[in-house]
């Protein structure tokens, strides 16, 4: 679990093939701290796991299966670009964020960047499928960095639409400043929304503790 938060970015140094997937060779110094093999790092949004870690040197080697490269941006990846990195929470975390999973739902792109007096506004576009998951005010992952949505969300030319407003604090310490139209970016939408409908799903019922919330009492709640 993360929280979006982006602790630094790191530069891919090193790519090379793994069956049906890829070993990446990333350049880094902080998340390096006490990060050791089997541990999760996400990596432009993408919950992966550490194989080889180097603090003299300040490398480690993650590992990409070929479903994670086929439903991510992770497969574009060139040597010298630079991505996004986060650790995984500890239960003593400041969660700045929202929570997070590094679990990809589906890669946008970018459709209308508008410089403000105070940062920019970003429009994204994503398949229609998970407009559901949007909210005004609520959050959104984009590749692993936790924004909020600035306006309503819609759908427009069969697809979703969302905006959220980057202040000038996310676009120096993050990579987001650089995209352009047409940018391609990951996709993880709310976890909370998606459980909120599992539980509508299967009418409310706790069945193995005997409770019983019901679809009538999570309307009451809003939802």
């Amino acid at each position: 679990m993360f929280t979006g938060i982006v602790e630094e970015m790191g530069l891919v140094q090193a790519l090379r093939s793994d069956g049906d997937g890829r070993r990446l060779r990333l350049q880094a110094a902080r998340v390096l701290e006490d990060l050791k093999p089997e541990d999760s790092l996400m990596v432009n949004g993408v919950c992966l796991t550490a194989v080889e870690v180097d603090r003299l040197g300040g490398q480690v080697e993650l590992q990409a299966v070929g479903e994670t490269l086929s439903k991510t941006t992770l497969g574009a990846l060139a040597t010298g670009m630079r991505v996004h990195l986060e650790r995984a929470l500890t239960l003593s975390t400041r969660l700045g964020g929202h929570l997070v999973q590094g679990h990809v739902d589906c890669t946008g792109r970018v459709v209308r960047l508008d410089r403000k007096a105070l940062g920019m506004e970003m429009e994204v576009a994503f398949p229609a499928q998970f407009l559901r998951y949007v909210a005004r005010t609520g959050s959104i992952c984009l590749d692993g960095v936790s924004l909020t949505v600035a306006a309503h969300a819609r759908q427009e030319g069969g697809e979703g639409r969302a905006q959220v407003a980057l202040i000038p604090y996310t676009l120096e310490h993050t990579l987001l400043g650089g995209l352009r139209p047409g940018g391609a970016l990951n996709i993880e939408f709310d976890c909370l929304a998606k459980y909120v409908e599992q539980l509508l799903a299967h009418g409310g019922a706790a069945r193995d503790t005997g409770d019983s919330l019901g679809m009538d009492a999570l309307s009451r709640l809003g939802y």
